[in-house]
């Protein structure tokens, strides 16, 4: 079997492969920043942290190139720790499983963080080469993008003299992004009180698997099947018959930046409705099948599980079914400005049953984007409005702007310039309905000139993720390409 580490381009793939070695998920990233402060001060490089954890590195120019402009570069050390229900496998412990499967490298059951790992590899294969010709170079490894973004958001004036900056954390070869989504994120709490099991009830589990899931920016204008969405109808649909049925735990999604693939709930219905319920789930299997026809690896099943030691009151329980049933879902609004991109969305990501200080309550989160931040505040206000009529506690939080595209960039200009040189292709603009750190870096450094690519990535934030192997040598060769076209200051 091929090592990843020993693909072509070798400079990156031995800085990925290290990577994938060190655990780096969202809000634990001092493993992997520990590693990359010991890499650059072994090689001399300048390096610092900024006071929220962002990694600041500088390298001079090479000979001859010392007049050229200061370039930045950017990426983000975080990865979203995403695994099937049957992986074995801990986040903030284990090292990724990445291997080549043909084209592709991908990871034995959990996400590969490619997002945005590939990104790291080639600012740290080039800040450590000797021969490869560059300007001044300044980088910046920012943490927990794929949670909060909080180094970006947090990120101070005064640090770097660049005015030209690449952020390397877009996943389609050929394709430059000059805007994108921001976003806001709702959080909900719902009291319960939890009350027996009636004597009379059979408890059974509700499972929701093989969703394609994926990236709640990049693929929710994709029709993919959401697991809470999906149990919570399978939930309601039964209810509305089986008037005494009671729900005791829901635990559906994982992150607020996945779309949900997988939901568990427990349930129970009086003995004499056992067999109901089973030809219910049966029914609605068949035809939420056939409505996904995209989600050919779908699996719901109902099997009978222990007694539960509470369920939900009822009052409560109808409150909570009714509103996840009218919470937006997906694609609000299209863009009319930008063909076939999304405008504003909603992924109704994490629920989940929980017990906190002897306090049972129902958490939910979701996460609204949009290209315009007015939208995002509305259709925010929209997701939180269905929640606060059942009297659950909502907030908005960790609002974050989008980036407003300039079609006029100096950069963007040259980037064009070299791709069509190097392959004789123009090169896609674009902008992203996902949210990129750039938005928020805009405002320490509004002077910035941005341009965000990167190679092809299809599946993030999903354990199917992988990223195109000849797209990550195209994509070196274009990045040192671009680098070395840097034009003077004068």
């Amino acid at each position: 079997m091929t090592s990843i580490a020993e693909l072509n381009p070798t400079p990156l793939w031995k800085h990925f492969a290290k990577l994938c070695e060190i655990p780096r998920p969202s809000k634990h990233e001092e493993k992997v920043v520990a590693y990359i402060l010991d890499f650059c001060k072994e090689r001399g490089l300048d390096v610092k942290l900024d006071q929220i954890g962002n990694i600041i590195i500088k390298k001079p120019a090479t000979p001859g190139m010392e007049d050229r402009k200061t370039l930045a570069m950017q990426s983000h050390v975080d990865m979203v720790p995403q695994k099937n229900a049957d992986t074995d496998h801990d986040f903030l412990k284990d090292p990724i499983k990445a291997y080549v499967e043909g084209e592709w490298v991908t990871a034995e059951g959990t996400t590969l963080g490619a997002d945005n790992g590939i990104g790291v590899a080639a600012i740290l294969a080039l800040l450590e080469s000797t021969d490869i010709p560059h300007p001044p170079l300044e980088a910046l490894l920012t943490i927990d993008e794929e949670a909060g973004m909080t180094g970006a958001k947090h990120l101070q004036p005064g640090h770097f003299e660049a005015e030209l900056l690449l952020n390397l954390d877009t996943e389609d070869e050929g394709e430059l992004y000059v805007g994108c989504a921001g976003g806001v994120d709702i959080n909900v709490t719902l009291p319960y009180s939890a009350t027996g099991m009636p004597a009379d009830h059979r408890a059974f589990r509700l499972s929701v698997r093989g969703l394609r899931g994926g990236h709640s920016g990049l693929d929710i204008d994709k029709g993919r099947g959401n697991a809470n969405k999906i149990a919570n109808r399978i939930i309601d649909i039964a209810l509305r018959e089986i008037t005494d049925l009671h729900t005791a735990s829901l635990d559906g999604g994982s992150l607020r930046n996945a779309i949900p693939r997988e939901s568990f709930s427990t349930i129970t219905v009086p003995a004499e409705h056992a067999e109901r319920l089973m030809e219910i789930v049966l029914q609605e299997t068949a035809v939420i099948k056939a409505e996904l026809d995209n989600e050919a690896k779908l699996e719901i099943t109902i099997e009978e599980t222990d007694r539960p030691a509470s369920v939900m009151d009822p009052a409560t329980q109808q409150k909570l079914i009714r509103a996840i049933r009218c919470c937006p879902n997906g694609v609000a609004r299209m863009s009319t400005d930008l063909e076939g991109i999304a405008d504003t969305s909603n992924n109704l990501a994490r629920v989940v049953t929980e017990e906190v200080d002897g306090q049972h309550q129902v958490r939910i989160q979701c996460l609204v984007r949009s290209l315009s931040d007015s939208a995002r505040d509305d259709h925010g206000l929209n997701v939180a409005a269905t929640f606060e009529l059942t009297g659950a506690k909502v907030s908005l939080d960790n609002a974050y702007p989008g980036w407003t595209p300039n079609i006029h960039s100096p950069l963007l200009k040259l980037m064009k310039d070299v791709y069509q040189d190097m392959t004789g292709e123009e090169p896609l603009v674009k902008v992203i309905h996902a949210g990129l750190e750039c938005g928020l870096l805009a405002k320490p450094y509004p002077h910035w000139d941005m341009v965000s690519f990167g190679p092809t990535i299809r599946r993030a934030h999903s354990p199917e993720e992988r990223v195109h192997i000849e797209s990550v040598g195209n994509f070196w060769e274009y990045f040192l390409k671009v680098v070395q076209a840097i034009p003077s200051r004068h």
